[in-house]
């Protein structure tokens, strides 16, 4: 029986944990031989109780990134989408596959759809709507732009024909994950974004919005997320003409929000419980000095998953499911008064 050789890193992550569920449920499972990078020898040994191998590290360390892909027929990278120098470890990783094996393995990339945006501080919704079918639409964009010095090594690899590259973009990702990394308590359930303005929010006394909350961003459950890798990898098993490299960009999304609506619904749900009132005020200096990624929330991305669909993918959650979710992020962060000290972290991961 021929097995296929997975190595996943940011396996306890957002993502990344999603992505593992579903490899351990797929109707292949039973062929597939999964190892993951973790930092923590308590989480490997529960990682290893699910029969997924493990290495202790972290993506500091380059030789280890380097022969862990060099083993691996599939590579899926949901840890830190600017980390070069370990995507550049990976790549050299994949590239002495092919040389050993005369086979090209597959990555599949986890990028974000912050590299589309600008620097409306709130104050504007921009036109432009990418698409990810759009091939010279997205070859446009600069070089300077967040998250395109990564990918454009990722989709050189594949020009150069020794590994077979897929990018997914997700863009503002909701709802707590759940799946059996989940129940062994090794997995982060919550995204980076709504639950960081609900923490600012919390830290000010006010919900809060950069300028007028004007701008535009995507939204995607993190469950349907989770599902576009599966049927991203489904279709690079069935299809070999699934788009890849420079063609292999794939945007997760389904719907759009501006900001404003998403402020006011935390300044509601605070308000309800006597915390500042019903309508959110625009962040002031003050605000940015204590967290200065708030700056990042103020910009637009737009874009739609055209490609996305077409290999299959078919999200249902909207941006209605997305605001109710608000409600239940705050509930969390409430029964956890320890989250509440926290602030939001100068990265901001995938997005």
């Amino acid at each position: 029986m021929s097995t296929t050789k997975f190595f996943v890193t940011g396996a306890t992550g957002y993502i990344g944990g999603s992505v593992v569920s579903r490899l351990l449920e797929h109707p292949n499972a039973s062929k597939f031989e999964i190892t993951a990078l973790v930092r923590s020898p308590e989480k490997a040994a529960k990682l290893e109780s699910l029969g997924i191998k493990t290495s202790v590290g972290s993506l500091s360390e380059l030789d280890k990134l380097e022969k862990l892909s060099s083993e691996a027929d599939v590579l899926i990278s949901t840890a830190d989408s600017d980390d070069l120098n370990a995507t550049k470890a990976m790549l050299k990783g994949l590239k002495k596959h092919f040389e050993v094996t005369g086979k090209r393995a597959i990555l599949i990339h986890t990028s974000g759809t912050g590299l589309l945006i600008d620097n409306a501080m709130g104050m504007f919704a921009y036109d432009t709507v990418y698409s990810d079918n759009n091939v010279d639409q997205i070859e446009a964009l600069p070089p300077t732009a967040f998250h395109r010095n990564v990918d454009l090594e990722i989709v050189n690899a594949d020009k150069e024909g020794y590994a077979i590259t897929y990018i997914i973009l997700p863009s503002t990702i909701y709802g707590i994950a759940t799946g059996k990394l989940v129940d062994l308590g090794v997995q982060h359930s919550h995204s980076q974004q709504l639950p960081g303005l609900i923490k600012a929010a919390l830290a000010r006394g006010q919900a809060g919005m950069v300028g007028e909350g004007k701008n535009i961003w995507p939204d995607v459950d993190i469950e349907e997320v989770a599902d576009l890798y599966i049927v991203l990898y489904d279709s690079i098993m069935s299809n070999p003409a699934t788009g890849h490299g420079r063609e292999g960009y794939y945007f997760a999304e389904n719907g759009e929000y501006v900001y404003y609506d998403v402020a006011k619904v935390i300044a509601e749900a605070l308000a309800a419980r006597g915390i500042g009132t019903s309508e959110p005020t625009s962040f002031t200096e003050e605000d940015y000095k204590r967290t200065p990624i708030l700056n990042y929330l103020g910009t637009n991305s737009r874009c739609r998953a055209d490609r996305s669909r077409s290999i299959g993918w078919k999200p249902v959650k909207t941006t209605k499911d997305m605001l109710a979710s608000i409600q239940l992020e705050l509930d969390e962060l409430l029964k956890k008064p320890e989250e509440l000290e926290r602030k939001i972290s100068g990265k901001q991961g995938t997005l």
